[in-house]
């Protein structure tokens, strides 16, 4: 038995229910499992003594772990690359395909582990990746290892490009694969890693690329598949301006009715961005419980628009959040992502023109624009949403029987000071985004005091860096 005491955290916000907050509070966990939280007089002190591991967090506040459900990991070979830093989605993936035709499996698994290190030094304890392009023999076990690697809870997706330019598609035809064969592997991939049950550290989803370019056949057969296997389905949907419009003019459908036609709505789907989700989309996701990746850096930095997130969640649509690829990010941090959502969600509504009550009132949109997100509705969005578009109710809140995964940030630093004294939690998105003092994961601590435990980050970011100058060398 293995056994581990979070004492006296200045703030435990636990994102339960009732967004339960506990000041001067312990947490214990025995085998990866949360025992006990609540009041830090309540433990008796002999827990001190007899606990594997005690943590400090007297000048700390603690939260679930952060929940990344939107990821392209092998992009952190590519970020900041020049020809595409001005371009849009379309323009912007043409620019990269020729780049990531000469990934091999080692890049694979080094950008996976920088990617995860990243995500860690964020706080964040559970991350989906979508690896759709398979050049030179890259296979998803070269990202599962990786994972396996780092201690981080993974939910690799197997994704997939079908349909090149030859074919009215847009990627190059020498990047995509023959359907059969992603069934094929798609099968195995989930036979061999797929964990089910309470607390399973890596699992597999299904994950054809996006309409532009897999087929709807592939997506019909990757949905019975998956629905045959009992794993969940995940793609790109309705991301900017010019995927809706290829929807229309390919398939005479929206977005979303392409999904619905298709067998790609439901409890046991997530879709990536929905930034041009319609009305009717939203109806449709929110009926059938259909999960959304809100990926805001992205979506800003491809200029693709502004995610209509608070009309989802009123809706009643699952929600979390997601740091997209690190080549339209530029970076990992899912906190700044939280903080990112909360800042673009009220920017959204304060530009929406001046609209007259019955009371002959005039509401301008900046007067209602901080209601739609708080810091705590962001927080809530990267931790219990995010548990909840994976499907999985084990992590994202903190309660005895749950999954003790951790993040804790320090107080008493710069960037916090004069926030965490007036509210920490709030702190944590409003103010400049920290890093986090100690990640835990299942128990286990994958970062202590700022630094990776598993990894020694210097050598890890070299043989990256070596590794990003040799795919865009000469191209």
């Amino acid at each position: 038995m293995t056994t581990l005491l979070i004492h006296r955290a200045r703030c435990i916000a636990t994102f339960d229910d009732a967004r339960t907050e506990w000041a001067d509070a312990s947490l214990l966990a025995v085998d990866g499992r949360i025992e006990a939280i609540g009041p830090a007089d309540t433990f008796p002190p002999q827990l001190i003594d007899s606990a594997d591991e005690v943590i400090d967090a007297r000048q700390h506040v603690v939260i679930p772990g952060l929940v990344n459900t939107h990821h392209h990991m092998v992009q952190s070979l590519t970020r900041a690359v020049p020809a595409v830093q001005n371009a849009e989605l379309f323009a912007w993936l043409r620019g990269l395909y020729p780049l990531w035709a000469g990934l091999t499996p080692d890049m694979v698994f080094t950008s996976t582990q920088v990617a995860m290190a990243e995500l860690l030094l964020s706080g964040c304890t559970t991350t989906s990746d979508h690896l759709y392009i398979y050049p030179n023999g890259v296979r998803l076990d070269d990202s599962i290892s990786a994972a396996q690697s780092m201690g981080m809870r993974f939910v690799a997706t197997r994704g997939s490009m079908s349909v090149g330019a030859s074919q009215g598609g847009l990627p190059p035809d020498d990047v995509v694969e023959r359907e059969d064969a992603v069934l094929a592997d798609s099968a195995r991939l989930v036979e061999r890693y797929h964990q089910r049950g309470w607390g399973a550290m890596q699992q597999v989803a299904l994950a054809p690329c996006s309409p532009f370019s897999v087929s709807p056949d592939l997506m019909r057969e990757s949905a019975r598949l998956a629905r045959h296997l009992g794993v969940r389905l995940h793609t790109h949907l309705a991301e900017n301006d010019h995927d809706v419009a290829y929807s229309l003019a390919k398939f005479n459908r929206t977005p979303a009715q392409y999904a619905q036609d298709l067998g790609w709505l439901g409890d046991d789907v997530w879709h990536a961005h929905c930034v041009k989700l319609d009305d009717e989309g939203i109806h449709l996701f929110a009926a059938t419980r259909t999960g959304v990746a809100h990926c805001p850096c992205s979506n800003m930095r491809l200029a693709s628009g502004i995610a209509p997130i608070r009309r989802l969640l009123d809706a009643g649509a699952p929600v979390g959040l997601g740091v997209d690829g690190s080549a339209s990010n530029d970076g990992a941090q899912l906190l700044g992502e939280a903080r990112q959502a909360l800042l673009l969600a009220r920017l959204g509504h304060a530009l929406q023109p001046p609209r007259t009550t019955a009371d002959g009132r005039t509401v301008y949109g900046c007067d209602e624009a901080p209601a739609q997100m708080t810091a705590r509705d962001a927080l809530a969005l990267a931790t219990r949403g995010g548990a909840q578009v994976l499907g999985r109710s084990d992590i994202g809140h903190l309660a005895p029987g749950q999954c003790a995964d951790l993040a804790l940030y320090t107080l008493d630093t710069l960037p916090m000071a004069g926030g965490a004294v007036h509210d920490p939690v709030a702190a944590l998105a409003l103010c400049a985004t920290p890093q986090a003092d100690y990640t835990i994961v299942q128990g286990q601590v994958l970062v202590r005091q700022g630094q990776l435990t598993r990894v020694d980050l210097p050598v890890l970011v070299e043989r990256h860096n070596g590794m990003a100058r040799g795919l865009t060398a000469g191209v």
